[in-house]
């Protein structure tokens, strides 16, 4: 996985609730793990913008509904200091569904993108409405 230019602050851990910005037919997701953990043991997996995180749908359509999906958080609350000096924060915490090779499921993203997200994958940039 290609590092980030970034210092991205994690703050969402399991049990943190996003917002799904695809149109895949998920609403509201639950953060239960992080893909790639590592850290001490008994600690919660911190995840922030870029990572994958596995989730739990909570509200949306019948098909997703209660499903355990992979998802790739683009938008967090928490600031996040890129290289520059300039900090990133966004309204809300929002991730969209991929798949196992780390492509979309959606076709289109609701709301803004942040940049580390399209440095780490590019495939999901095509489908982004902004890039912050």
């Amino acid at each position: 996985m290609k590092g980030l230019s970034t210092h991205v602050s994690r703050s969402l851990v399991p049990g943190s609730v996003l917002a799904c910005a695809d149109n895949s037919g998920a609403k509201t997701l639950m953060i239960v793990n992080k893909i790639g953990k590592a850290g001490r043991k008994g600690r919660l997996a911190a995840s922030g913008v870029g990572d994958i995180v596995i989730a739990s749908v909570k509200t949306g359509t019948p098909q997703y509904k209660k499903k355990v999906v992979r998802v790739v958080i683009i938008r967090q609350k928490q600031p996040m200091r890129r290289i520059n000096g300039m900090r990133v924060r966004f309204e809300d915490n929002a991730g969209m569904l991929v798949t196992e090779t780390n492509l979309a499921v959606g076709t289109e993203v609701k709301g803004a993108m942040a940049r580390e997200v399209v440095e780490r994958y590019i495939k999901l940039a095509g489908i982004a409405s902004r890039v912050v």
